[in-house]
């Protein structure tokens, strides 16, 4: 049997496990992000060696915001801010062996495809929607890079008027329906921000109703767009408000036969992006 170490950096944990080649979660160790980067790349280290055995062949790692995947270099941070870090080069010398870096919905998004809500489809995007909204495109099997890091799905425009965005914009997907404007459409409509959109989903009242139609809107603008430019077999929604978001867009049918695909929540949860990792590095050592 061979085997791979995923390693997924989140904003709040860092998830790792020893996966097979059939996707399965042989040994996993999750600790709370440190807010160092010292001690990000410590803590990395301590894990990867703590998971290591004689069958690991390869090494991958999820990776929050823009990364160049030919060389494993973050460009820009995501919660998680790597940029100018030597990520790669530290991760080559402690592993030893192949090593695939990626944004992390990239890594997602390869597990969903071989093991999750992807499987038999060679043509599918993802929406990873939390915090921020991040995302992937898999194009006959194979996950588009672009020149570097193309998948930045959050920071296509949907309202060019509409809420300032982080990436010095207006109106971006994720600044539009990410999980702070969620809150605050949940405001505007008479909520607490602290509503979860479950409970929105849940509550058959007006208030509610427009509220979830409000963010569906967005949500609907944004996967249309990306329907457009990719025409997918599917699409998948993941991240934490993944399946929320799919049953809101189920209620709030599209306005355009053009751009009706099947939509989706994602399988995994939070497995996909460690499970991507590993499949991507054995993927890269075969």
């Amino acid at each position: 049997m061979t085997s791979a170490i995923g390693v997924d950096i989140g904003g709040t944990k860092i998830t790792a496990g020893r996966i097979d080649g059939a996707g399965r979660i042989l040994a996993q160790r999750i600790l709370p992000t440190p807010a160092d980067i010292a001690e990000t790349f410590a803590a990395i280290d301590a894990t990867i060696a703590a998971l290591d055995a004689a069958d690991v062949r390869a090494i991958g790692v999820g990776v929050p915001g823009r990364v160049d995947a030919k060389t494993g270099d973050v460009l820009s941070g995501g919660y998680v801010n790597l940029a100018s870090e030597p990520l790669s080069a530290r991760l080559r010398s402690v592993a030893g062996r192949p090593l695939a870096i990626d944004n992390d919905a990239s890594m997602a998004l390869a597990a969903e495809a071989r093991i999750g809500a992807g499987r038999g489809a060679r043509d599918i995007v993802l929406v990873a929607i939390g915090t921020g909204i991040g995302g992937a495109a898999l194009n006959d099997g194979r996950i588009v890079h672009g020149a570097a890091c193309a998948g930045q799905f959050g920071h296509i425009t949907i309202d060019y008027h509409g809420a300032p965005c982080a990436c010095g914009r207006r109106g971006c997907f994720e600044a539009e329906a990410a999980g702070p404007a969620l809150a605050r459409l949940a405001r505007e409509g008479g909520f607490d921000a602290t509503t979860t959109v479950e409970a929105l989903l849940a509550d058959d009242r007006l208030p509610a109703r427009t509220v979830i139609e409000r963010w569906a809107a967005a949500l609907r603008a944004g996967v249309d767009s990306l329907i457009a430019a990719f025409d997918p077999e599917r699409v998948i929604l993941g991240g934490g408000r993944g399946a929320a978001a799919a049953e809101a867009l189920r209620r709030t049918p599209g306005a355009s036969s053009w751009f009706q695909r099947p939509i989706v929540a994602a399988e995994l949860g939070d497995r996909a992006g460690v499970i991507g990792a590993a499949l991507a590095a054995l993927d890269r050592a075969s």
